[in-house]
């Protein structure tokens, strides 16, 4: 990781905080959110520190445990009556505000891909199209909310389509990462999510931005339109 500046690094740190801060902000400022989410950080930095996630070659991949924990909240979040009611007062307009942050996040893989800690297959001159989501949202937001010229369905289309994006490029970073199952990347380095801040970005970019779609999704299927 020593190919890694530190421009990039405090680029990335301050990536995860506007993310954070976003949804924050969807939540209306919930302070439950912003304690919840901060231990989780603090959590991760501590776990990173002692070099768990820097194992390669361990089995199951490490990226699983950063992942992993954060799909089952987000389960058990549509599964509870409190879960829902927090998912359905997130406010959609600032949660598609926050898919703006893709495109830093997709510089920034271009950027360690450069260093050789990421494979290319993960950037978007690889098979990652995430980028598209980042730069369409803020088309979506002015058009879909503030001008009212994209319905309900064709935000709902956006949400769709985006999600397989980012459903995509998580597939891809599994199956790229050394295990019984790796399918790409046998000859590159894949290093970077180990490390921090990078651990951030499946342990806590990811998971909100997934998050942000499929409340969006909830809300524009089954939320009368006021």
């Amino acid at each position: 990781m020593e190919s890694i500046t530190v421009y990039l690094q405090l680029s990335f740190i301050a990536i995860t905080v506007i993310t954070v801060l976003q949804f924050y902000k969807a939540s209306n400022e919930s302070s439950t959110f912003l304690l919840f989410i901060g231990l989780w950080m603090l959590l991760q930095f501590i776990i990173v520190t002692t070099g768990f996630y820097a194992n390669s070659d361990a089995i199951p991949p490490r990226l699983m445990f950063q992942l992993a924990p954060t799909l089952v909240i987000i389960l058990l979040l549509f599964l509870s009556s409190k879960g829902r009611k927090f998912i359905d007062n997130l406010n959609i307009e600032q949660l598609t505000l926050l898919h703006s942050i893709r495109i830093p996040v997709e510089i920034v893989l271009f950027y360690l891909f450069m260093a050789n800690t990421i494979p290319e297959i993960m950037t978007f001159e690889g098979r990652n199209f995430d980028i598209v989501a980042g730069l369409t949202a803020p088309i979506i937001y002015y058009f879909g909310f503030v001008k009212n010229k994209i319905s309900r369905k064709g935000i709902l289309v956006w949400n769709i389509i985006s999600l397989g994006f980012l459903i995509n490029i998580l597939l891809i970073a599994v199956l790229s990462a050394k295990s019984p199952f790796q399918q790409f990347a046998f000859n590159e380095t894949n290093t970077a999510l180990g490390h921090f801040p990078f651990n951030w970005l499946p342990s806590v970019v990811v998971p909100l931005v997934l998050l942000s779609h499929f409340a969006a999704i909830r809300q524009l299927l089954f939320r009368r339109q006021k």
